[in-house]
Formats: structure tokens, sequence, C-alpha cells
């Protein structure tokens, strides 16, 4: 399982020795305490990505990622997917394609961002009711598409890391 951890949880893995392998070069340099018998001041090295020993968990399980306004708003890049414009979050809403008056679902592949304007002119109809055509389908994004869409401060090494990692018909991979 992929998951951003803080650099706090993986100094206690790395004290720990919970931490299996790592890649890249480290990113930060962790001060300790200074040794009374040697004098030294200890420090950890810590490295962009790392992987824990036995820290599997209930998202390893269930990758979908969890459906949020914010989480939504990235996957359609801040896009009004019926007018195709560009908008701030503040201006965006969550529409359901099919809507959950009709029994549609809160989830992902029923779900598009939509400005305030044609969330209001679809109201509580279909995209065909309305006459008003998606311009692209809705999807569950994998979790290492999640991680890349809702973390703006990616190292290089991590990006790499990610990009390998992304399904071959992801839309941000290559």
């Amino acid at each position: 399982m992929l998951e951003w951890i803080s650099w706090q949880q993986a100094a206690c893995l790395y004290s720990r020795g919970a931490v299996a392998w790592t890649l890249g070069e480290p990113c930060l340099r962790i001060h300790g305490g200074t040794s009374r018998l040697s004098g030294l001041r200890s420090h950890l090295d810590l490295h962009p990505i790392i992987a824990a020993r036995g820290h599997a968990r209930t998202r390893a399980i269930n990758p979908t990622p969890h459906l949020s306004n914010s989480a939504l708003f990235a996957r359609d890049q801040f896009l009004c997917l019926y007018c195709g414009e560009q908008f701030s979050r503040s201006q965006l809403t969550r529409d359901h394609v099919i809507p959950l008056s009709h029994g549609g679902l809160d989830c992902w592949e029923n779900v598009v961002s939509a400005c305030t304007h044609c969330n209001a002119r679809k109201a509580a109809r279909t995209p065909a009711q309305a006459r008003m055509p998606l311009l692209a389908v809705p999807y569950s994004p994998s979790w290492v598409e999640h991680m890349i869409l809702s973390n703006r401060h990616i190292l290089a090494d991590q990006m790499a890391f990610l990009a390998a990692q992304l399904p071959r018909n992801s839309r941000h991979s290559g």
C-alpha cells in the first residue's frame, strides 16, 4: 500500500528498525541528543521513499480513495465537466450524473465537478434529460493517482516512484 506519512512518522519507523528499504537520496536530517559517553550528536537521515515492514492497512485491501470534493475537483482538474471552463475550488460543486433522487449513488463513477451555474441548470436531471453532455466519463482514481493529485509538494524521487506505479491507462501517466 502507498500512503504519505509525516517526517515524524518516518523517524519513528527508522528508530524502531521498521524500514525495509529506501529509495532516493536522503532529503532530511533529524538531529537527536548528544551522547554522554562519546560526545557525538545522534542523527537520522530520512529518504523520500521508504518501505515499512508489516504496515498493511485496510486501504491495501480496498484501494479506492475516499470521495471528497477536494479529491473530485483535483481529479477533474478544476474543470466543469459540462461547460469545460476552469474554476476555483469555491466555484465548483459536486454533481451526481444520475441524480440521487433517481437512484444514483454518491460514488466516484457517478460524480463530476460542475460550476454552480451548470449544476443549477442541470438540476435533478440526467445529462441527457438536461441536454448537457458530459465532457469526460467519471472514474475512480487509483490510490497512486489520488496521491499525485492531492499533494502538490512531491519530491522528484517520489514522483518517479509514483509514476512507475500508475496503471497503464491512467490519465496522469507519461
